[in-house]
């Protein structure tokens, strides 16, 4: 390892992330070394980690090179692997036309949730294909404290439970998990997103991300809340050939989420990169013994 790593600092709707370029995928980035930089306190500091590998140089994407020429190796917080960030998609993007490696307009990005078509638009805004969502049937339950409410189960590549309630300090402190029931329902975890109506086609979430705790956005997270939202509202895309667009607030801005009449859903939003620099190699060396 050498002794100093780069890396840059970059946020989508103020969902942050540490951003680690290692196109040849040489950097040993272990579970612990991710936790260690996106650690608040002794670390940079992030809600995840986007680690920039070239498709072909990493095992987990090789065979989606020949569709996408950039691998998002996404960890989550507490280091441990993530299938998809929405958020992160976009940053991701934004890191990549930042670095040279794209230009304005459209480009694919391989995650382990599959390859997201991204436009990069001229105002600046990116938005990202997110694919279709799955609606596994079953009934859910999220509790907070004595409070509990049915959930949406919508899986965006990652599992979410969507609960709607009157107030969004119902949720809670949300420093730990929300229980849910049945735990068959999400045996690796779940992102739980409380939601709360503004208006016809616009809500506003507060969520615990699996593996973060509260944070300010998440991507995949939007877009399970407009489809759970469409359906309460009895709107299906897919049924009635009409695209359906709901405004989503979350605590650090907003995104736009539209989902087309062929199901796949799109979301728009901001990314920016905020400042770059490097790591020290023994610091790291050292955080991780």
């Amino acid at each position: 390892m050498s002794t100093r790593i780069a890396f840059l600092k970059g946020h989508g709707t103020e969902n942050d992330f540490v951003i680690v370029p290692d196109p040849e995928n040489v950097i040993d980035l272990s579970p612990a070394a991710a936790a260690a930089l996106c650690d608040r306190r002794a670390g940079i500091g992030g809600d995840g980690l986007l680690h920039v590998v070239r498709s072909a140089a990493h095992p987990e994407a090789r065979d989606m090179a020949a569709e996408a020429d950039w691998f998002m190796d996404y960890r989550n917080g507490d280091g441990s692997v993530s299938e998809m960030c929405g958020n992160g998609v976009r940053v991701f993007a934004r890191y990549l036309q930042r670095a040279g490696h794209v230009a304005e307009g459209d480009i694919a990005v391989a995650t382990r949730g599959g390859v997201k078509a991204v436009h990069l638009a001229k105002d600046g805004d990116i938005t990202v294909g997110m694919g279709k969502a799955r609606l596994p049937e079953g009934d859910v339950t999220v509790s907070v404290g004595e409070r509990s409410w049915p959930a949406r189960n919508v899986n965006m590549g990652n599992p979410h439970a969507v609960a709607f309630v009157d107030d969004l300090a119902h949720a809670g402190d949300l420093y730990s998990p929300p229980p849910f029931s049945p735990a068959t329902a999400y045996p690796d975890g779940v992102n739980v997103e409380f939601v709360v109506d503004r208006g016809p086609g616009h809500v506003a979430l507060r969520v615990h991300e699996r593996g973060a705790g509260e944070t300010r956005s998440c991507g995949t997270g939007a877009c399970a809340v407009a489809v759970a939202a469409a359906r309460r509202d009895g709107a299906d895309p897919t049924v009635t050939g009409t695209r359906v667009t709901y405004t989503v607030d979350v605590l650090g801005g907003t995104l736009t989420i539209t989902e087309r009449p062929d199901g796949e859903i799109e979301m728009t939003g901001p990314a920016v990169i905020v400042a770059e620099g490097e790591i020290d190699a023994e610091w790291l060396e050292n955080a991780i013994r």
